[in-house]
């Protein structure tokens, strides 16, 4: 009964959000410019695609440019209330995760010397950052249905391990607009690429709804070592052990998949919703499900562990997967559509 509800919704949705992107089109829905280049980086698809990994490559790689970037993310979830917040200056951090969202925490502290701010108005939080701090660009993160904003580069990551995801519209499936608004994108990037023949199952849908070819950038995630709070592990010291994983993500088994992949065997798994608070009665019932499967060590991602290591109190190890962004084809070109802002 329920799925034949969502299918009755599909059809309504998808009228909408289609209507929405020829309402911007035409010019009755207006388009704003910020005084600044803007790089959007974005998805199709509800759920972790390797948008905040992305973004935060191409804010790293504008700065090593000798670029001034600042980084412009709506905060989903946050506590905070204000109509604008300065996660970072570029030098210190200044909201923790609780209070800026867990992905904008996540980018200030990998990012240093990038600005990094949240606000659900982009336009308007551009501008309140440039009246603010000395910025010269924008990343958006998150921005691929931000239409109201102008861009100069439009990515657009697409998940090579998960073809399933983009068959059907939301609230049936997993996509937030039809394959072929795709278009809009100046690049898109497969990621999670772990051999060719992964790329034909998303390549050929996006190209048919297109109808026209496309030359993807590919990536891949590939994980170097385990992070603590105050310590870093081997994977080699990793393999073999027993472990207890939880994650608040957009894509979980996907990261079952990976600590699989690692060599280690997972006794338990514990998955919450994408952004997962974390208060005390969750954390309580993670050292719950720890004494009942005395896990070696305790995994989790880099946004999770952001929210749980402060307050983390049993001696089980608690670690995150620290994922690296690598590029299998297309980072020159991505690298020189960046320098040409």
């Amino acid at each position: 009964m329920m799925n034949g509800w969502k299918s009755l919704l599909a059809g309504p949705y998808q009228f909408a959000t289609c209507f929405r992107t020829w309402l911007y089109e035409r010019g009755w829905l207006r388009r704003r410019r910020l005084p600044c280049p803007v790089v959007s980086v974005g998805n199709l698809t509800a759920g972790g695609t390797g948008k905040t990994p992305m973004a935060m490559w191409v804010a790293e790689k504008l700065l090593e440019q000798g670029k001034k970037p600042a980084i412009l993310s709506r905060g989903y979830r946050r506590n905070s209330q204000r109509e604008f917040l300065l996660v970072s200056d570029g030098t210190s951090i200044l909201a923790g995760p609780h209070e800026a969202g867990d992905e904008p925490y996540l980018m200030a502290t990998r990012c240093r010397g990038v600005v990094v701010a949240v606000g659900v108005d982009r336009y308007a939080l551009g501008r309140w950052v440039l009246s603010r701090m000395s910025v010269d660009c924008f990343v958006l993160d998150d921005g691929f249905q931000h239409l109201g904003l102008d861009r100069e580069v439009n990515l657009l990551l697409v998940d090579s391990s998960d073809p399933a995801g983009m068959r059907e519209l939301l609230p049936v499936g997993r996509l937030r607009e039809p394959l072929g608004e795709a278009r809009r994108a100046s690049d898109i990037i497969l990621t999670r690429v772990e051999n060719e023949s992964m790329i034909p199952n998303v390549l050929e849908p996006i190209e048919t709804a297109m109808g026209s070819s496309i030359y993807p950038i590919t990536t891949r995630f590939t994980v170097k070592e385990l992070v603590g709070a105050s310590e870093i592990m081997p994977l080699s010291d990793a393999c073999g052990k027993k472990v207890l994983i939880f994650s608040g993500i957009g894509n979980p088994n996907q990261f079952n998949r990976t600590v699989k992949a690692l060599g280690m065997q997972v006794v338990d798994e514990l998955v919450f919703r994408d952004h997962e608070a974390y208060v005390h009665s969750r954390v309580e019932g993670i050292y719950r499900r720890i004494e009942q499967s005395n896990p070696d060590l305790v995994l989790t991602t880099e946004k999770d562990l952001i929210k749980v290591q402060s307050s983390w109190s049993v001696p089980t190890p608690l670690f995150a997967v620290f994922l690296e962004l690598e590029f299998l084809d297309g980072q020159r070109r991505l690298e020189k559509a960046l320098s040409a802002l």
